[in-house]
Parts: structure tokens; sequence; C-alpha cells
């Protein structure tokens, strides 16, 4: 099923995207805005939450994809909170699905609406596909490596910046960051043409420079759930990433961070030159 997915045919891409919107219709939007005090929990602090919401869906979604292809295994964001371990699936020989319920999950908490579920699916540390859906905003973006991004069916160009206008990038929330990687954000500052600003859903920030709302990102963690959909969707789109070391992010780890991926080369030359500069 995976070769077919590749080469354009067979089922696999729209049978994802409706485990997806099923697992938003049961286990996510029915929350949204209604969420109690007890169905709100601190993972790692105060900005790293969980829901009620997250683990139902992930829970939906482990096995509804596991019994669309028999044989593959799902590395999620709450299963490796739990076991750590689970995180080794990358870089074994199975299918792997990817798995964040809710990207955004403190907007979720808020009831805004800039909040998506993650899937993406890779084999040996190459991410074949990815669909990212906002379910409150009604948008569904789904990307097949060789075959391109499309968002509400309507495919997807990132373009490139215009000429002498002001580069916009979404970067890391501050409180995810090291002190090294707050002084190599701060090397946006120092170009007048750029204007950088914290984002909120990964997710989302990536579906924006595939689209060419946004012009780079910039992201300091490199956890898989957070980056592999938006990868693939940002490549299709014409986009670019890359390391601070100036090589492509990798899903298995080991990334010179920070890392950005933009609309074109070009930007993401001049974003990391600005990362390396201090």
């Amino acid at each position: 099923m995976i070769d077919e997915l590749l080469d354009g045919s067979g089922s696999l891409s729209s049978e994802v995207e409706a485990a997806v919107r099923a697992a938003a219709a049961i286990e996510i939007v029915p929350r949204h805005r209604r969420l109690a005090v007890h169905e709100i929990v601190e993972k790692n602090g105060p900005h790293d939450l969980v829901t009620v919401a997250d683990r139902a869906a992930e829970a939906h979604l482990t096995a509804a994809l596991t019994r669309l292809l028999p044989g593959s295994v799902v590395v999620g964001e709450e299963a490796v909170h739990a076991d750590p371990a689970v995180y080794e699936a990358l870089h074994g020989d199975a299918p792997v699905w990817i798995v964040d319920p809710v990207d955004g999950t403190r907007q979720f908490v808020r009831g805004e609406p800039g909040f998506c579920s993650l899937v993406a699916l890779a084999r040996r540390g190459e991410v074949l596909a990815g669909w990212t859906y906002a379910p409150v905003l009604g948008e569904m973006a789904v990307a097949v490596r060789g075959h391109g991004a499309r968002l509400n069916g309507t495919a997807l160009r990132a373009g490139s910046p215009v000429p002498g206008a002001v580069l916009e990038v979404a970067t890391s929330h501050p409180d995810y960051t090291t002190p090294g990687q707050k002084a190599a954000l701060a090397g946006l500052a120092t170009d007048d043409g750029v204007l950088a600003t914290p984002c909120g859903s990964a997710g989302l920030a990536y579906l924006d420079v595939a689209r060419g709302a946004t012009d780079a990102l910039v992201f300091t963690w490199e956890y898989a759930w957070d980056h592999a959909a938006g990868l693939v969707l940002v490549e299709e789109a014409g986009g670019t990433h890359v390391t601070l070391s100036g090589e492509p992010f990798r899903i298995t780890g080991g990334n010179a961070l920070p890392f950005t991926a933009a609309r074109d080369d070009t930007t993401a030359a001049r974003v990391r030159a600005l990362l390396t500069a201090q």
C-alpha cells in the first residue's frame, strides 16, 4: 500500500484523511471550549499541557492507522511521554505513523481555533506523506512525496517572497529555548528586513510557509511529531529546510539547532546566515 501511495494510486491517502477527520470529530471538537479543569494536565510545566482530547484522539488514531497499514507502528506524542522507548521506532524498518493528536494544545485549552492534528507516514527515517487538519478552521492539507501538496483539494505552492519586502518569520516560543538558542534567534533581530514572531501551533506555521503566508519558520526542538507532516508539506509545495550545519532536518534526530523551513532556498540561506552570525 505504501508503494501505491507513492506512485499516486491506491486509496491509502484518502483513508488516512478520513481517519484524521473522524478522530477530530469524535474526540477533539466536542471537547473544544468544553474542557473541565481536571481534564487538563501539566506534563513538564505550565507551557507543556495535555488534555483528555489529546489522549483520546491519539488512541483513536493509533487503532485506525495501524489497521489501515498492517505491520506499521505508531510514534505518538503521548505514547512517547509515557514510554520514551517508543521513539526508537523511527530508527526501525517498519513503516511509522508519527502522530501529534492536538498540535497547539495551549490554543485548544484557551478555546482558540489555532490548533490542528498532525499525522505523517515515514519509513527508514524518510517522511513519505503528511496530513495537517485544523478542524475548527476547516483546513485539511495533504502532501505525498513526489505528488505535491494540497489544501482542501487545491494545489499549494510556497512561491518566493516579494523582493525587498520584509521577511515574516515564525519562531519557537522563548520558553522552549536554551541560552545558546536564544542567542541564535537574536540574530534575526539584526536584520531590519526580518520580522520574527513567536508562533503557536507548529503544524499551522508549516502550513503558512507552504501557502506563502509566512516566509520562513525557525524552531529549536526536534520532536518528530511537531515537524514530520509540516516538513513534507513545505517540500512538496516547493519550499526547503536546513539546519544550522547546512544539512536538511532529519526526523531521526541529531540535528544542529535551530533549523529553518522556508519558501525557497534563498530565504532559507538568508535565515540560516542570521542564525549562525551570533
